[in-house]
């Protein structure tokens, strides 16, 4: 072979990556990644009696509005409970939080706004810092 022909050999192809979880529609990630995720976070923190759903329902009527939209709702034993909510189907858009040891949800506030990139990994540990904040996890 001739130096040309060998310098003529096409690149070998480049291994393509797979596309990341959060990649996925939204419904299918929130069930299949994030709430399996957050549940073993949260359990691994020492909360017992766990439920976490995800559904479409009202938003607190303190926004003023009676829209739905899809929301995280975990709840356990004395009632406590917190909701993450995802007004526009999508964890890079805003995202909103709530929590309650009654029956009035705390004052909405807005959940993960100044972070550039949301992954899986950050959409857990948000959850878990706001609890933390609480005194609700068995670290404090």
């Amino acid at each position: 072979m001739s130096e040309e022909t060998e310098s003529k050999k096409p690149a070998a192809a480049k291994k393509e990556k797979p596309p990341a979880v959060e990649d996925k529609p939204f419904p299918e990630f929130i069930e299949q990644d994030y709430i399996p995720a957050l549940r073993e976070a949260l359990t691994n923190e020492g909360l017992e009696g766990l439920e976490l759903k995800f559904a479409k329902e009202k938003l607190p009527a303190s926004l003023g509005t009676s829209e739905t939209c899809w929301q995280v709702i975990g709840q356990w034993k004395g009632g406590k409970r917190f909701n993450v909510y995802f007004p526009n189907e999508d964890i890079k858009a805003q995202k909103l939080f709530t929590c309650t040891n009654g029956s009035q949800p705390s004052t909405i506030e807005s959940f993960l706004g100044d972070e550039r990139r949301i992954n899986l990994g950050l959409l857990v540990f948000g959850v878990v810092q706001r609890l933390n904040a609480q005194k609700w996890l068995n670290r404090n």
